[in-house]
This record gives structure tokens, sequence and C-alpha cells, in this order.
């Protein structure tokens, strides 16, 4: 499992002495820190090392926590975010939750609060670590397309076909449907499956970078470039090219990718001969791309050459049949690598679990699991663990909520508000207790309590 010492933390803030006294704070509990007062200075960092989690300011006047949670959103995507605000701003730092912050932290609060939050990020961190040091790749690929969902089959069926040709093709569906994981089954059903397989995520990269990562440089190309590095479509020779978010590529970057589709030929930036590549290539994206070539944001003549086959990924609330197993699935994973062992899962959860309806589809699955199994007591994953996640059922009573034939999104009930208001009457308004049986912090519970008016 992963030490404190290898979770690597990033504390923003205008304030110098608060960043020392956060500082003081982390480093005494073990944790790997860097600090900075100037959040300009975040993205410049983010280039240089990669962090675990961020620690921002809201109020900044050089740059606020907003715009510092997009950037580092879009410069490393799984890095966690957690805002620290004042009471009078907690609106805008819930906000920012809903733009990819995973909490807030009231400033002058109780820092246990706070070190129990990273503790419990750190614990996930560490499982997304040994998952991917850890996991069989190809046995989890076999395993998530083991489905018993018709129309699933059948885009595995036209994936296998298509393998054994080279023909490019794109891959359609939401966030999360596990496009990547059809590509990955893709290369390995076809004849380059002992070649490269190179995938690159291309939201999360910037304008600037985007084509260094995909042509490579040469050694003084632009600053910075302190020696010669390939791209993916070179590292790709003779495998196969996975461009995923295909639809969130500059223009001017999509005519360079159009070029090396059609004379399998690319230019290294600072070079003037080109380089000769054997590559396969497969596209994804979940936008619609027709509607992003009318508004002049795709190319039409990429578009073609991208999609000689299209095969559209059904998302995880038209394949229910595969709940149970992905379910199971996610639960050992979990269990491994985080060393606990799961023995009762209470029945409302698992009723739940199968009602509802993942936007976030099989990656909403997962993230779910692994935070249900993180705040499990003594091998119990209970309602109060259900209660925590971003899903929780917000119906008038479980009773409720399990029994009407109701599909999730008509639900719009004070559910959350009634069971609050019933654990604190049991527990005499002991805020402590009922806060660790809903398997949040106090502080949480305070701004529950006052968003729905009850009594403490």
């Amino acid at each position: 499992m992963m030490t404190n010492k290898q979770f690597k933390i990033l504390i923003v803030d205008d304030e110098p002495d608060y960043c020392e006294v956060l500082d003081t704070i982390l480093s005494a509990k073990g944790y790997t820190t860097r600090k900075t007062s100037k959040p300009r200075e975040v993205v410049d960092m983010l280039t240089e090392e990669d962090f675990d989690l961020v620690l921002s300011d809201l109020i900044m006047p050089e740059m606020d926590g907003i715009s510092l949670l997009k950037a580092i959103k879009k410069k490393q995507p799984n890095t966690y975010v957690i805002i620290m605000t004042a009471f009078g701003t907690i609106e805008n730092a819930v906000n920012a939750m809903k733009l990819g912050a995973y909490t807030y932290a009231i400033k002058g609060s109780n820092p246990e609060e706070l070190l129990t939050e990273i503790e419990n990020i750190s614990k996930m961190r560490a499982y997304d670590k040994e998952e991917k040091k850890a996991a069989d790749s190809a046995g989890q690929t076999e395993y998530m397309l083991d489905s018993g969902n018709a129309q699933y089959r059948h885009v595995l069926d036209i994936a296998k076909k298509a393998a054994q040709s080279d023909v490019n093709i794109l891959i359609l569906g939401e966030s999360g449907v596990g496009k990547e994981v059809i590509a990955e089954f893709i290369h390995r059903e076809s004849k380059r499956k002992d070649k490269p397989f190179m995938d690159i995520n291309c939201y999360a990269l910037s304008d600037s970078l985007i084509e260094s990562e995909l042509f490579g440089h040469e050694k003084g190309a632009f600053t910075g470039a302190a020696s010669m590095r390939i791209g993916r479509f070179e590292a790709a020779n003779g495998g196969t090219l996975f461009l995923d978010e295909i639809g969130d590529i500059p223009m001017s970057t999509q005519a360079k990718i159009l070029k090396a589709i059609e004379s399998k030929k690319i230019l290294r930036i600072g070079r003037n001969d080109p380089i000769s590549v054997d590559f396969r290539l497969i596209s994804a994206t979940n936008k619609d791309l027709q509607l992003e070539i009318r508004e002049g944001r795709f190319r039409e003549d990429l578009f073609y050459r991208l999609s000689t086959i299209i095969i559209e990924v059904p998302p995880l609330r038209k394949r229910k049949e595969d709940l149970d197993k992905l379910i199971d699935f996610f639960i050992k994973k979990s269990e491994a690598v985080m060393n606990v062992e799961i023995k009762e899962i209470d029945r409302n959860v698992t009723n739940f679990l199968r009602s509802y309806d993942y936007p976030g589809n099989v990656r909403e699955l997962k993230n779910m699991i692994e935070r249900l199994v993180v705040l499990s007591e003594n091998g119990v994953i209970s309602e109060a663990g259900l209660m925590n996640t971003k899903a929780a059922p917000e119906a008038e009573s479980m009773t409720d909520f399990f029994g009407n034939d109701r599909p999730l999104r008509e639900i719009r009930s004070d559910f959350e508000a009634k069971y609050i208001e019933m654990l604190l009457e049991k527990n005499n308004h002991n805020i402590g207790k009922t806060a660790e049986i809903l398997g949040i912090s106090r502080r949480q519970l305070f701004n529950k309590i006052s968003e729905y008016g009850l009594k403490q």
C-alpha cells in the first residue's frame, strides 16, 4: 500500500503564513508537500511533477480557486483537489465540487477533519496506483467484455470483425462507458497485437502541448525542449494508436493528423524531413462530431478519414444485465488492493446499486464501489457509505425509495434531510456520533443541518 511519504500534496494559498501552517501539519503526518503563494506557478509545477492532491485557497487575487481547479483538471485530470474557503464563500466552494473538486475545507476549523479527508483520498489514490501496477490489464479487459447484454455483444462482434483489417475505427459513447476497453480489445484481436498499443487522452493536453505529444520534437525546437523526443505516432509504429477524446483536438492539429493519416508520414517539431510510420488508428469521443462539424469545430474531411467503421458503445443503464457481475468484480479488486475483506453489503445498498442509472457509466460504478469499500467498517458496506457518494438516493424513506415504481430521475424528495433528522433524534442530537454513522465529517454534517434547516 501507498505510504504517506509517497502521497504528494501541493498547497496553494496567497497567504505564505497559511501555506507554512498547512505544510507543518501535513509534514508532521509524513506527507510529501510542496507549497506556493503564487497560483499561476501551479501549471508549470504540474508540468514538472505529478501531485496526488492539491489544496487550494478559493479567493486569491492573482488567480481564483475555480480557475485554478479548471487548469489542474485539464493538466492532471486524476489529481484530487480540495478547495479551502471561509464560511462566507461556502456556496462557491460547493460549486467547485460540481466542477470536479473532491470537497472543501473551512479555514480555521479543526484540522483533523481535513486530515480525515486527506486520508480517505490517500486510500483511493493508493487503489488507483496499485491497480495500474498490479492488475493484469488483459485479464481485466476480458472480464469487462464478458457481457450478458445483446446490444453490447453485438458491439463486440463488430469490433472483432473490424480488428481483422487495418481500417480506421471511430468509437462513440458517453463518458465512462469503456471506449478504451473496446480499443484495447480491437488491438488484441488484430495482427498488430504483438506491437505497441499507444493511447493518448487528447482532452488532458493543452493546445500547446498536444502536437509535441503526438508528433514529437527535436532538441531545441522550442523553449524547454532540452532533448529530442519521439511522439505517439512514432511510438505506435507497427502497432495501434488510440486517440481518446479526439473531438477536443484544436483545428490546427486536426489538419496535421489528417495529413499523417493520408501520407503515413509525420514531422517532428523542428525537423524538416518526414518520418514514415506504420500505425493502425482508433479514435474515440463522447461528442456529437456531426454537430461539431456544423459549428466549425471539427474538420469534415478528418471525420470521414477516422470513421471507416463506427462503433457505438451503449451506456451502462442500457446493459443492466451486467451490473451484478461488475459490482462483484470491482468489490473484489478493491478488497485485494486495499487489503480489506467485505463480509456483508446492506440490502438497501445492493438494491440502490442495481437500480441507479449511472450517468457516469462504468467509471462511475467503479469509483462508487471504491468509495464504499474505503468507507466500510468491520467488513460491512452500509447505507452510511452510500450516503457519502454523489449518487446518494434522495427518496422520502428507504422503503419508499425502493418500493415505488418510479425512474430515479423523477425522484426528487427529501430523503437525505429526513434520514439525517432521524439519526440526530436517535443519537440525542450528538453531532459527532451522527457524523460517524453517516461516514461524513462534522463540518459536512453541520452544512447539511444548515442546508435543510434541521434542529441541532
